[in-house]
C-alpha cells in the first residue's frame, strides 16, 4: 500500500474539497432512505388506518407534495454540486500528478530514452495516471458515502427490528473474506494486463512514426504479424484479468443475492405469525435493498480500487526512475561563459558491464576555437561532444568550461550557453515561429526574424502561405531536409549561445542546401568556441585543431596543413574523399 500513501500526498491539498464533497454526498444519498419509512406509514397508517377516506386521501396529498418538493426541487441541486466537487477535485488531482510527471520526464537522462519506448512513457502518463482517478472518486468519496448509507441504513432497521437486522448482516463476515482472497491476484493481474497495453502503445506508437519505412520496404505483411503477436499478448493478459474478475463478481454476487432471501423469510414468518405488520415487513425488504445496493457497489468499487492501485504502482515506478544527472547541491550558476573548454583524462562507458567508448582524453580549447573531430563512424565523436551538455557524465577524469568542472555548474545554466545542430534536427509541430522560439522563449518578433536572416532562413519562410505560421508537421515533415537544418540553426542564432556543437550539421544535405548552410555556420561560429563533426573533411581545413579519434581515443591532433604534412591517418581519410 505504499502507492496509496505516496498518492495521498497529491490528495493532500483537496482535503476540505473531499471532505465537502462526502457531507453533500450524505445528503444525497442519506435522502432516499426516507422512502423505506415513508412506504411503511403509507401501508400501515394510511392504506390499512383507521381514519376516514377523505382524511387518509388528505394525509396522502400532503406526503406526496411534501416528497415532491423534496425529491424534485431540494435534491437535484445537491446531486449537481456532488458531481461537480468530486470531478473537479479528482481532474485537479491528476493535473498535478502529470504536471510533476512531465516535470520528472524532463529531467531524465537520454539514456532512459534510448531504453524505453515512447509509447510506455505515453501509457503511464495517460492512461494509468487516468486510471487513478477512481480512487480519488470511489476510494476517497463513494466508499465512504456507501459506507454511511449502510451505517445509518442499519440504525433504522435497528430501531424496526433487532432480530431481522442481525439475519441481514449475517453474511457481511464473507464479503470480508471474498475480497481478502480474490483482490490481491486481481491486483496483480490488472498490473500485468496495463504492462501488456503498454507494449501494444509503444510498438504502435514507433511504427506510426516510421510508416514511411514501412512503407518504402513494403514489410507492411510482416509488420501485421508483428503487431499481431503484441496484440495477442496483451489479449491473453486481458482475458487472464476478466476469468479472475469474473470469478471474483460470481462469487461476491452470491453472496449478496442469498442475504435477502434469508431476510424474506424470516419476515414473511413473523408476518404471518402477527409478530410483524405488513408496512414494516415491506419497509425492511426495501431496506434491504438499500443496504445491499452500496454493498455491491462496495465490492464493484473494491474491482475498480484494485485497478486503480495497480496503476499507481505504475505511476511511481516513472517517478522512481533514477536522474544519472542530478545538480549537486551548491552547485554553480554562471553568469556567462567565455568558451574555454578542458578534457582532463576523460574516459567513458554507457554501463558499467561494457567497455569503455572513450580512453584518456586529453584536449585544451581556449574561446573562440573552432575544434572539428574527425574519423570513422563509431569512433566515439559523438559520445564525446554529448558530454560536454552532460548529457551523460564522464565515468573517470573531468571536463572544464572556465576552469571549473561541469559536475559542478547547474546543468540547465551550463545548457543555456549551448548551442547545438545535430544532422537531424527534432522540429516540434508547432509554426516556424514557435521552433525557432525554443532558443529564447521569449523573444520578440524581431529577433525571430533576425535570427531566420542570419540562418539563411527567412527568404524561403517568407515564401511559405503562412510565413512564420506556417505549421511543419510532426517532426518538421512538410519541410525538406535544408529547410529544416536552417530553421533549427535559427533557433541558435536566437539564442546566441558562447559555446556551439555542430554534429554533422551538413551531411546529409544536397550541395545547394549545404552552400546556403556552410554560409550560415561560418556566420554563427565566428566568435564562438565551437566543436564540429564532420563527415566531410572538405568542410573543417580551416579549423584551428582537428582532432582524430579512433577506438575511443585521440590518435592525432593538430591543424589541416599540420596533419597532412604528417601523413597519417587523417592525411588518408582526406585523400580518400578527395578521390571520392
Amino acid at each position: 500500500m505504499n502507492s496509496v500513501k505516496r498518492y495521498l500526498q497529491f490528495v493532500q491539498p483537496y482535503k476540505k474539497q473531499i471532505f465537502w464533497t462526502i457531507v453533500i454526498g450524505i445528503f444525497k444519498f442519506g435522502i432516499p432512505l426516507l422512502i423505506p419509512l415513508i412506504l411503511q406509514y403509507v401501508i400501515d397508517d394510511l392504506v390499512g388506518g383507521s381514519g376516514t377516506v377523505d382524511e387518509r386521501t388528505s394525509q396522502l396529498i400532503w406526503l406526496m407534495a411534501g416528497l415532491f418538493i423534496l425529491f424534485a426541487i431540494v435534491r437535484p441541486p445537491i446531486e449537481y454540486y456532488r458531481q461537480y466537487f468530486a470531478q473537479w477535485t479528482s481532474s485537479k488531482i491528476l493535473y498535478d500528478i502529470r504536471e510533476k510527471l512531465f516535470s520528472h520526464l524532463q529531467q531524465l537522462s537520454l539514456k532512459y530514452y534510448a531504453n524505453t519506448r515512447a509509447g510506455e512513457v505515453i501509457s503511464r502518463v495517460i492512461n494509468d495516471v487516468e486510471q487513478t482517478k477512481t480512487f480519488v472518486i470511489t476510494g476517497l468519496m463513494n466508499i465512504w458515502l456507501d459506507l454511511i448509507t449502510i451505517v445509518i441504513a442499519i440504525a433504522i432497521m435497528l430501531t424496526m427490528d433487532i432480530k431481522l437486522t442481525i439475519v441481514s448482516i449475517l453474511l457481511f463476515p464473507l464479503y470480508g473474506f471474498s475480497i481478502k482472497f480474490f483482490y490481491g491476484r486481481l491486483r496483480q493481474l490488472t498490473r500485468v494486463r496495463s504492462q501488456a497495453l503498454a507494449q501494444v502503445q509503444g510498438y504502435l506508437h514507433e511504427r506510426v512514426s516510421g510508416m514511411p519505412v514501412i512503407r518504402s520496404f513494403a514489410i507492411e505483411k510482416e509488420e501485421q504479424e508483428r503487431f499481431n503477436y503484441e496484440n495477442e499478448h496483451f489479449l491473453n493478459r486481458a482475458i487472464d484479468h476478466t476469468k479472475w474478475n469474473a470469478l471474483t463478481f460470481s462469487v461476491v454476487n452470491t453472496i449478496t443475492e442469498l442475504a435477502p432471501l434469508l431476510v424474506i423469510g424470516v419476515a414473511g414468518y413473523e408476518v404471518i405469525q402477527g409478530n410483524m405488520t405488513v408496512g414494516t415487513m415491506v419497509a425492511f425488504v426495501t431496506y434491504i435493498d438499500r443496504l445491499y445496493n452500496p454493498l455491491r457497489r462496495l465490492i464493484n468499487s473494491s474491482t475498480t480500487l484494485t485497478q486503480s492501485i495497480a496503476s499507481m504502482d505504475r505511476v511511481f515506478e516513472l517517478l522512481d526512475e533514477k536522474y544519472d544527472i542530478e545538480d549537486k547541491e551548491d552547485a554553480i550558476e554562471p553568469a556567462h561563459l567565455t568558451g574555454k573548454v578542458e578534457f582532463r583524462n576523460v574516459h567513458f562507458k554507457y554501463q558499467d558491464n561494457e567497455p569503455y567508448v572513450l580512453k584518456g582524453i586529453n584536449l585544451k580549447v581556449e574561446p573562440g576555437e573552432t575544434v572539428a573531430f574527425v574519423g570513422m563512424s563509431g569512433g566515439g565523436k559523438s559520445t564525446l561532444i554529448s558530454l560536454i551538455p552532460r548529457f551523460y557524465d564522464a565515468t573517470e577524469g573531468s571536463i572544464l568550461v572556465d576552469d571549473l568542472d561541469i559536475r559542478d555548474l547547474k546543468s540547465q545554466s551550463l545548457r543555456n550557453q549551448i548551442g547545438l545542430v545535430h544532422q537531424d534536427n527534432f522540429l516540434f509541430s508547432e509554426s516556424i515561429k514557435d521552433n525557432i522560439l525554443i532558443g529564447k522563449p521569449h523573444a520578440s518578433g524581431e529577433e525571430v526574424i533576425e535570427a531566420a536572416k542570419a540562418a539563411n532562413a527567412h527568404d524561403f519562410i517568407s515564401s511559405l502561405p503562412n510565413g512564420y505560421e506556417t505549421r511543419v508537421g510532426e517532426r518538421g515533415v512538410k519541410l525538406s531536409g535544408g529547410q529544416k537544418q536552417r530553421v533549427a540553426m535559427a533557433r541558435v542564432f536566437i539564442k546566441n549561445p558562447p559555446l556551439l556543437i555542430l554534429d554533422e550539421a551538413t551531411s546529409a544535405l544536397d550541395l545547394e542546401s549545404e552552400q546556403f548552410i556552410q554560409e550560415a555556420l561560418d556566420v554563427l561560429a565566428k566568435n564562438r568556441t565551437t566543436f564540429v563533426i564532420a563527415h566531410r573533411l572538405s568542410t573543417i581545413t580551416h579549423a584551428d585543431k582537428i582532432v582524430l579519434i579512433e577506438d575511443g581515443g585521440i590518435t592525432e591532433m593538430g591543424t589541416h596543413q599540420q596533419l597532412m604534412a604528417k601523413k597519417g591517418n587523417y592525411f588518408n581519410l582526406f585523400q580518400i574523399q578527395q578521390l571520392e
